[in-house]
């Protein structure tokens, strides 16, 4: 297998998505959604992981509108909506066949609303899902402090509120507060990631929509619509979305397993990938050949 990824553009809502495949060109879809404010490269070590575990995998993972290197759609609300409308012709278009749907934290939304309004994946995976509102969460004093934030954002020019958003200082104290390993080494590259990829959005309109959204909804919404096999994956000490918030998840979703990791935060796609990635080719592999009418 190659390890190096092929770049591709899929047309999707009018715009290209610029998106990245991992293992074999000819195997069955896996597509994994990013959650907020990053792109692919925060699931690019688990895309990897994953198709070196199974290389007839064909994994592809996206940079969402508005993110990494895929524009913004024109005169589009970036609401959870337009997210699980593009997530639904992304699919269609780059995996015709059927595929399997992975999302990471406000991915799991993208991925409640697609499910929810048709989109049909073999089976659903995921991570650290905000299953209860933020505002709820063990942080909720830091989500306070961030709808403040953006909301003085939103009331800036371009200019001045990309600053704002994208201030160094923020990035930082937003990291520290996230990450869990007490591994000085990996602490400082999980940094670097968030310095290096988390201000990659296309202007600051499309990212306050998307925040908005990503405090506006919970996958718990979605519950009913998860038909397909489903596989929870939630970090123990998760700052957005208590434990006990999961397992009320895990029991709304009916037939869906629960993988917990001990001392994980949301992070678990930084600091849990071996474990993650294991979790997931042994769920791909139980329910291989499954599909859900």
């Amino acid at each position: 297998m190659n390890d190096a990824p092929s770049d591709l553009i899929v047309p999707t809502l009018g715009i290209g998505t610029r998106t990245w495949q991992y293992g074999d060109p000819d195997g069955a879809a896996l597509i994994l959604v990013h959650g907020f404010r990053g792109d692919h490269h925060g699931l690019e070590g688990l895309a990897l992981r994953i198709a070196e575990l199974q290389p007839d995998l064909r994994v592809l993972v996206p940079d969402l509108p508005g993110f990494g290197e895929t524009p913004a759609v024109p005169d589009r609300e970036h609401g959870i909506a337009l997210y699980g409308e593009w997530l639904r012709a992304f699919a269609s278009e780059a995996a015709p066949d059927g595929h399997a749907i992975l999302g990471h934290s406000f991915g799991t939304l993208v991925v409640s609303n697609a499910v929810s309004t048709g989109l049909d994946p073999r089976l659903a995976i995921l991570i650290n899902p905000i299953s209860a509102p933020a505002l709820e969460g063990p942080q909720a004093l830091l989500t306070q402090l961030a709808i403040a934030y953006y909301r003085a954002a939103d009331v800036l020019p371009e200019r001045a509120a990309r600053g704002l958003l994208g201030h160094p200082a923020i990035v930082r104290t937003m990291s520290i507060v996230m990450a869990k390993t007490p591994d000085p080494e990996e602490r400082a590259w999980i940094h670097g990631q968030h310095d290096r990829y988390f201000s990659r959005f296309s202007d600051t309109t499309t990212l306050l929509q998307a925040f908005r959204a990503s405090v506006s909804h919970t996958v718990t919404a979605s519950a009913p619509d998860y038909s397909m096999p489903t596989l929870i994956i939630a970090g123990e000490v998760d700052d957005i979305t208590p434990i006990t918030e999961q397992l009320s998840l895990h029991r709304k979703i009916e037939g869906s397993e629960l993988r917990i990791l001990p001392a994980i935060g949301h992070l678990v796609h930084y600091e849990a990938v071996e474990d993650a990635a294991a979790m997931i080719t042994a769920f791909l592999r139980a329910h291989a050949g499954e599909r859900v009418a």
